[in-house]
């Protein structure tokens, strides 16, 4: 069993502003997503990547690695919050692969604090919703969730890193809590389960640039 220290933070409802997704804060400010900021980031490689293989299986591969990673996701959800998991066994890959990550999840996640929790920061004015905040080996981290076709190479996360990284800083702001370890565990159709344990203190800097980018942009776009 998995113990739980939630703190309670008040919901935030979201919003849709020209396709891009936007938190309201309690202050009925309105802040966007940690994700709506960095997809520009992916848009250029995503393009290429989706002439290459042609639109229909490029929107195949699409929707099927988000219903992938959405169905583990709610199994790793409920097997954290000591829930019954029984009932996602008719999702049979998406069964498999947290079979897989089972053990990582019971051996090195404990003290959990949130899941699945909105969050924002006045001072980056970003905000969102992370997977889960817990101690990881000891340490309290950001912990996220992912799936893949197969092995990545630790140079195609930083965009995973500098949205683990946003999490951190919006956890302090919130709660006062501070958290310098992010992980992000990837597991993968062949059956690897991949750790990647960072301090996120590397990635400020890059982080503050692409809000930098993506207000720029944003308020380009308004005018």
């Amino acid at each position: 069993m998995f113990t739980h220290k939630t703190f309670e933070l008040q919901d935030l409802q979201t919003k849709n502003i020209d396709g891009k997704r936007f938190y309201v804060t309690p202050d009925d400010e309105y802040y966007p997503s940690i994700t709506t900021v960095l997809s520009p980031r992916k848009s250029k490689g995503l393009q290429e990547w989706r002439d290459r293989v042609g639109p229909q299986v490029a929107s195949y591969i699409s929707r099927t690695a988000a219903r992938r990673g959405t169905q583990v996701h709610s199994i790793c959800e409920d097997f954290l919050n000591n829930k019954s998991i029984e009932h996602h066994k008719e999702n049979f890959l998406a069964w498999c692969l947290f079979n897989q990550l089972k053990e990582t999840l019971t051996s090195r996640i404990n003290s959990i604090h949130a899941q699945e929790c909105a969050l924002y920061s006045t001072k980056y004015r970003v905000a969102g919703r992370v997977d889960c905040i817990a101690e990881y080996n000891n340490e309290l981290s950001i912990i996220d969730f992912k799936t893949s076709r197969s092995s990545r190479n630790d140079e195609y996360n930083l965009d995973y890193y500098l949205q683990a990284s946003a999490y951190a800083e919006m956890w302090e702001e919130r709660t006062g809590q501070p958290i310098n370890q992010i992980v992000i565990l990837v597991v993968t159709e062949n059956g690897e389960v991949q750790e990647f344990v960072k301090d996120k203190t590397e990635y400020i800097p890059q982080l503050l640039q692409a809000i930098d980018d993506f207000t720029v942009q944003w308020e380009k776009e308004k005018v």
